[in-house]
């Protein structure tokens, strides 16, 4: 199975989008509230319909940024937030990604059990790059074992620890205390800060 672009569209076209929940994750929007400093530049990579975004924007945060592989969704967020600037959306692979623009947060929501994980070094490679100097990754990784039935795929601590430990500080990664009820016991909060 190829989770490529069409992979991706067609799961759209079919509304075939479980992982959608319809609004922001509880765990990343408590985490949103917690943030300052509404000037910083994020990114949320993967973004689906963008609940995320749109509470970012929402709650005053204009420096943010969104890159998804298909149209679908992005089309759908511009829908619900029309005010939202197209110039911080990027449809596009995240891995081939033309932003320019370096981030102090990057937001992990349901794009790392997206990926096939052979791309998972890569990933942790990418992310580092994207960060400005002691920028954070931050969000919510799947906590179950690891098969090739997916996306989404899991992990564990075991193997998300060494895996980000070269290019990031692990500053938390445990189980998540607040997590939805269909995800509950399934999900790890972290926080990252680039080395």
């Amino acid at each position: 199975m190829e989770l490529n672009k069409n992979y991706w569209k067609k799961h759209y076209k079919d509304n075939d989008t479980g992982w959608d929940i319809g609004y922001p994750s509880t765990p990343i929007k408590e985490y949103i509230d917690q943030l300052t400093d509404k000037s910083i530049n994020i990114l949320i990579p993967g973004v689906g319909n963008g609940y995320e975004l749109e509470y970012l924007w929402n709650q005053g945060f204009k420096n943010v940024y969104a890159i998804d592989i298909t149209e679908e969704p992005i089309k759908s967020f511009l829908d619900r937030v029309p005010d939202f600037p197209k110039e911080h959306l990027f449809c596009e692979n995240f891995f081939d990604a033309s932003i320019s623009t370096k981030f102090d947060l990057i937001i992990e929501q349901t794009f790392f059990c997206a990926l096939n994980p052979n791309l998972r070094v890569q990933y942790v490679e990418e992310m580092h790059r994207f960060l400005n100097s002691q920028g954070k990754l931050a969000g919510l990784l799947f906590k179950f074992p690891l098969t090739q039935d997916g996306p989404p795929f899991g992990g564990s601590i075991e193997e998300y620890q060494p895996l980000f430990s070269k290019y990031f500080s692990i500053e938390q990664m445990e189980d998540c205390y607040n997590s939805i009820p269909p995800r509950q016991g399934n999900e790890l909060f972290f926080i990252l800060r680039k080395k």
